[in-house]
């Protein structure tokens, strides 16, 4: 017998151990390091490139030296001073549990490919439905993120109203189709007109209504549009990535309901407000919608990538989404959940282990108050914000986004730069109404007071 390969299942303690000791040390160093590394492309291309390997390397040395670098150039996204583009943390139950998935690799598409991936899908699933009181029958389908749940749920979608108009759209495809109008607001997110174009639908498909001043769609304009007949697929959000703005979901649900349309819901982080005791009022009615596109590496905070499509009508989910083949070894109907009939990958990370993990230690309580507490973080931002010298604030803080400018375009851009380079918060550019703005998204679980404090602080020191 040769010699055992090296980075055999018996030399994996010591590294895994190391891996370990890297890790904590990145999140260790989290308070103290700038939220935005200094990098130079160059040299990070060099440190990390080079010719092909000929030869093996020890794996330690390998994870090491890629902790060193990867470390270096990271962003501080797990800091609760990182505002950017609406990106949660990640709770520890989930990266521990992120660690044993790829530990365990199981291929999430079939129950014989990973019983207990197919199993915490199946009770993940329900959880999530509850906590964010939608129907549970629902189907649902654990997809990269919200651009894959939108996808998914308006394949569901194209099915469904093709169907009420006699076409079979999985067998014709979309040439000689009825067509399908797709009713959506000016600030719907550009996701949705993306899973248009993977759908074939095409961006031509949207009627497009107007928004108010928050990013809402107007209601009054949606339900002129609904008078018009054929299918019809209506996009409402909640949770406008600028403002978190949620549209006026009652009465458009009506207007669609009366209209025979499909309503699809982008809920990425504002649907999440069902789950707050506090914030439910916010999206009352959404649970009436046809489906619901909802990111868990927002407020659930879960390690990326984990989106979840949920379906009122799970037999449209299902043949939008199934497929068959004489090799694999399919479920019986009424057993095990194979999950290739509901995603639209076939061989897929089995991503229910970090949501099972989060929800488990988070518990609906803690899931509450985390949300709570962002927005409440929120609202202490926008207070502070508004009492700087020439501040402008440009949204009504109704969950954790804090959109703002000030006196002019050069004096707002000079500000975020500042503060950006400064290291100690980071936090996008945005345009809003034809003006330079700044966006705060407030996502995070580990974020205290003393972490809006540095960044009001930082936004003092930059003239703000």
């Amino acid at each position: 017998m040769g010699p055992r390969p090296t980075g055999s299942v018996w030399d994996m303690r010591d590294l895994l151990h190391q891996t370990a000791d890297l890790a904590a040390d990145f999140l260790e160093s989290l308070p103290g390091r700038p939220v935005f590394p200094d990098v130079d492309l160059e040299a990070l291309r060099a440190r990390l490139g080079g010719p092909l390997p000929d030869a093996p390397a020890d794996p330690r040395d390998v994870v090491a030296e890629l902790a060193e670098v990867g470390s270096a150039a990271a962003v501080a996204i797990p800091s609760g001073r990182y505002f950017g583009f609406v990106i949660g943390g990640a709770v520890p139950a989930s990266v521990a549990a992120d660690w044993l998935t790829s530990t365990w690799d199981q291929n999430a598409g079939l129950y014989v490919g990973g019983p207990a991936a197919s199993v915490v899908e199946e009770i993940a699933g329900a959880w999530l439905a509850e906590l964010l009181k939608l129907p549970q029958d629902a189907s649902f389908a654990f997809v990269t993120g919200t651009q894959m749940a939108h996808v998914t749920a308006l394949a569901a979608a194209r099915h469904h109203v093709l169907a009420e108009h006699g076409w079979d759209v999985e067998t014709r495809g979309l040439p000689g189709s009825p067509p399908i109008r797709v009713v959506a607001g000016a600030k719907r997110h550009v996701t949705l007109n993306r899973a248009l174009r993977l759908l074939g639908l095409g961006t031509d498909a949207i009627v497009e209504v107007p928004a108010d001043d928050q990013g809402r769609m107007r209601a009054d304009v949606a339900e002129d549009a609904l008078r018009s007949g054929g299918p019809t697929i209506v996009c409402v959000k909640a949770g406008e990535v600028n403002t978190g703005a949620i549209d006026p979901l009652e009465a458009i649900l009506a207007a669609a309901t009366g209209a025979g349309a499909w309503v699809h819901v982008d809920g990425a982080f504002g649907l999440w407000a069902a789950a707050s005791p506090a914030l439910a009022h916010l999206v009352a009615g959404a649970e009436r919608a046809d489906s619901w596109a909802v990111d868990g590496h927002k407020w659930l905070n879960v390690p990326y990538d984990s989106g979840i499509a949920f379906c009122a009508h799970p037999e449209a989910h299902r043949a939008a989404m199934t497929t068959t083949a004489e090799y694999l070894i399919h479920a019986e109907p009424g057993g095990p959940r194979d999950q290739v009939d509901w995603t639209p990958e076939f061989s897929r990370r089995a991503r229910g282990f970090t949501v099972y993990a989060a929800i488990r230690s988070l518990g609906r309580q803690g899931i509450a108050e985390l949300i709570d507490r962002c927005c409440a973080h929120a609202r202490a931002l926008a207070d502070g914000i508004a009492a700087l010298p020439g501040a402008e604030l440009l949204n009504e803080v109704v969950l954790n986004q804090v959109l703002f400018r000030f006196d002019s375009d050069e004096r707002t851009a000079a500000v975020l730069k500042a503060v950006q380079e400064s290291g100690e918060a980071w936090m996008s550019g945005t345009t809003w109404q034809g003006r330079g703005a700044i966006r705060l998204s407030v996502s995070n679980w580990s974020t205290t007071d003393e972490d809006v404090d540095r960044t009001l602080a930082a936004f003092a020191r930059a003239g703000g």
